[in-house]
């Protein structure tokens, strides 16, 4: 090339499958050629048994970063989504529930259920729909009466903005079973991290998605707008050589097994709903962390107890964590850091909102019902608190009845889990301004200002610098 001649310095690629992108980069960044001339030498070669032997064989996992798959995963569980998207580098976005008519949509049936169970479950699910069918239009005209429309607001804007409110109370009574659909734009690295995850799911319908997400990759795209472009698979290499994450799935059963016969009884400490603690110790914070996920502890409670063991057990706990690690498994997420940790019990439907905040390193503990639920002072005012709260104490009924993970699904946003969120100061500051601002739901609103409530007990110079909305401050027609 003449680099004395005037050429174009900003070349854009049309889209080419993802292997073949990735494939042409990569010799791009191992040659001296233009990219024309590694496109033209992609036409020619393989690049499967390029990805293959070096990819796969040699472990140069950057290459796989270069090709992007676009992806709509469609009437999968909120639980299955949830799951899903549980992937630190990633980008997509799941349907809103807002305006969804489940009583034509129906719910998800976990897979492997006896008769009566799924007769049961089935049952719970559709009276859960028509109650939040029947307190959305309840609420929706207590809210009319309540705030009328502002003379400057068109009327479709208002109810709207109505509805959207009524939608944000009467989500309470939707539960993890209720479908939606997800749109994801990953790597193929990250397509491989989340087949491999999901492939060691607890949950049957993951497990399924995972063998369905490698069959499409082996497969032309179905659909597209340029329908005469070459329909060549999407990611065939991918689809070939990935396999279960079985590190991380022994990894996550070993040390269950360790807490159970090592942990001492529950301190009964009393935590805060929202908790910060700022670990000083790597070592018990990792332990901490190893544990928090396969126990029903507060996070405070697991690290004080981590920090109070002699080394030789906190080692212990981290050896059973790195039992069994091959070459190319990356250290499970545990190990990562961040100077706040945040230990926040709160509903379902809240963390669905919060999740989405994947800068920070994210764990949860199993879902259950021991924790009870949120009954949104919205209702009580309304004069429809005590049918919710029968409602969902009967579908918690229910959901006792079924196999663990079955069990789950039949969860309705209201009921209260536990979650870790760690992160650093800007994420804070991101969250915080983001999420306490009017537009919000009043659930994560309450979240985030305790979030900075306790930073403040803490570090008042740097909380004096986050801008947020207290909870207080309501426009409930603003969208």
């Amino acid at each position: 090339m003449n680099l004395d001649a005037p050429a174009r310095r900003i070349l854009t690629l049309a889209p080419m499958a993802p292997e073949k992108c990735a494939y042409a980069l990569a010799r791009y960044s191992r040659s001296p050629d233009s990219i024309l001339e590694s496109l033209e030498w992609v036409r020619t070669h393989d690049s499967q048994k390029f990805l293959k032997s070096f990819y796969f064989d040699y472990g140069h996992a950057s290459i796989a970063d270069l090709g992007h798959v676009v992806m709509c995963l469609e009437g999968i569980s909120e639980l299955a989504a949830t799951e899903l998207e549980d992937e630190p580098v990633w980008d997509g976005q799941a349907r809103s529930s807002r305006y969804q008519d489940f009583s034509r949509s129906g719910f998800v049936t976990p897979p492997g259920l006896e008769a009566r169970q799924q007769s049961r479950y089935r049952e719970a699910g559709a009276a859960l729909l028509a109650g939040y069918t029947r307190i959305h239009a309840r609420m929706s005209q207590h809210l009319a009466d309540k705030l009328p429309r502002p003379e400057s607001m068109p009327e479709e804007a208002y109810r709207r903005n109505i509805a959207a409110r009524a939608f944000d109370v009467a989500r309470y009574l939707l539960f993890l079973g209720v479908p939606t659909s997800v749109g994801q734009v990953a790597s193929i690295r990250t397509l491989e991290k989340q087949i491999r995850r999901l492939k060691g799911s607890p949950y049957p319908e993951l497990r399924e998605i995972a063998g369905e997400i490698a069959a499409a990759c082996a497969a032309p795209p179905a659909c597209g707008l340029d329908r005469d472009a070459a329909r060549e698979p999407i990611a065939p290499t991918l689809a070939q050589f990935v396999d279960i994450d079985q590190y991380a799935l022994n990894a996550r059963e070993n040390l269950t097994l360790w807490a159970h016969q090592n942990l001492p009884a529950a301190s009964g400490l009393e935590v805060r709903r929202v908790d910060l603690v700022r670990p000083a110790a790597t070592a018990a914070d990792i332990v901490a962390t190893l544990l928090y996920s396969v126990s029903q502890r507060p996070f405070r409670e697991l690290y004080e107890l981590a920090a109070s063991w002699p080394a030789a057990m906190r080692n212990e706990v981290i050896e059973v964590a790195i039992a069994g690690r091959g070459k190319r498994d990356d250290l499970l997420r545990a190990f990562r850091g961040a100077p706040y940790a945040f230990d926040i019990v709160m509903d379902i439907g809240a963390y669905r909102d919060l999740h989405r905040h994947r800068r920070c390193h994210q764990f949860r503990q199993s879902y259950s019902d021991r924790l009870g639920f949120e009954t949104p002072p919205a209702l009580i005012e309304a004069g429809l608190g005590g049918e919710c709260d029968a409602a969902i104490a009967s579908a918690h009924a229910v959901a006792r009845e079924l196999p663990a993970t079955a069990s789950h699904y039949l969860l309705p946003f209201a009921t209260r889990s536990r979650f870790l969120f760690k992160m650093d100061f800007a994420e804070l500051d991101y969250i915080v301004r983001v999420r306490s601002g009017v537009k919000g739901h009043f659930s994560y609103r309450q979240v985030v200002w305790e979030m900075k409530c306790r930073l403040e007990e803490q570090e008042p110079e740097l909380a004096r610098t986050i801008e947020a909305t207290p909870p207080r401050i309501e426009d409930p027609l603003a969208r």
